[in-house]
């Protein structure tokens, strides 16, 4: 059964940035999570896009942020015609040298819990930047890597974070009172990696607490305020992802894919399936065979 995770090397690659388009399509548009933040830039044609339980349709001028650690997927309204731009990097690599700035990444996981820290970005509200400079510069200078090309993208995405920082503080995201956590996030944030591999698995909370010398109720408890959803939830989510994977890239039925999957049966697999997405697995694999 295949991992939702995928692998970048972010010693050899610390950024990544590239066109994807009708005509070159080398960019996943099945769920998938890592640890890099992705931000993407529509130019032409429509994109549907999913982040955790988000979910909108976005047009040219439109623009994606996805955390790390979420799962996500894009793919295109009419796979005839689009393009849009990618930027993927750590984001703990991106140090502040004020002081008195917290640094980007404690403010983007404090955005990630935030209600008034949205994902998806209309062309209104990001009228602002130069986004398209932005995403063709770096793709640019990462393809010819002329001297200081390192220095160039690195300023280019703090200066496109900051205007990103900007729009939520309008929206009500308090930067100044983004702290660090309390919380050990390492350990919590760890066992997602263990839930993505053994998700076709009997998890149960309780033993993912233990994994991480924790209390039951210490874990839940700080298990949602990472993720915004309880463990059990996060659980349920994995699984989904992947059932939607193999419908829309399998012939796999629904037997076979509820075993994989770690759902008791088809009708547990129809019943979760449903309440994440609003329509049964038969209904939504009939629906994108038609998109495409």
């Amino acid at each position: 059964m295949p991992q939702l995770f995928e692998y970048i090397d972010s010693l050899s690659s610390p950024y990544e940035a590239f066109w994807v388009d009708s005509h070159n399509i080398n960019d996943p548009n099945h769920p998938h999570w890592h640890y890099y933040m992705e931000l993407i830039y529509i130019i032409s044609g429509d994109l549907t896009a999913q982040c955790e339980e988000k979910r909108a349709t976005l047009h040219p001028g439109d623009f994606i942020l996805f955390h790390p650690k979420t799962i996500h997927t894009v793919y295109p309204v009419n796979p005839n015609n689009y393009r849009y731009g990618v930027l993927k990097f750590d984001v703990s690599r991106l140090n502040n040298t004020n002081s008195f700035t917290p640094r980007l990444r404690t403010l983007f996981e404090c955005a990630r819990r935030s209600k008034n820290a949205k994902v998806f970005f209309s062309k209104e509200s990001v009228v602002s930047l130069p986004l398209e400079m932005y995403f063709e510069t770096c793709i640019n200078e990462l393809e010819e890597k002329a001297y200081g090309y390192d220095i160039i993208v690195h300023s280019l995405v703090c200066q496109l974070l900051t205007g990103v920082l900007r729009i939520w503080r309008e929206d009500g995201f308090n930067t100044i009172e983004a702290i660090p956590s309390t919380v050990d996030t390492n350990a919590i944030e760890s066992i997602t990696e263990y839930i993505d591999e053994h998700s076709q698995e009997q998890l149960l909370v309780e033993d993912l607490a233990a994994r991480c010398n924790m209390s039951y109720s210490y874990f839940a408890k700080n298990f949602k305020q990472i993720y915004g959803r309880s463990c059990k939830e996060y659980i349920e989510f994995v699984r989904v992802c992947k059932a939607e994977e193999l419908l829309l890239f399998t012939d796999y039925d629904l037997s076979y894919i509820s075993q994989e999957t770690g759902f008791s049966d088809c009708s547990h697999l129809i019943k979760i399936f449903k309440r994440w997405k609003g329509i049964t697995p038969k209904q939504y694999k009939l629906k994108r065979s038609r998109m495409n």
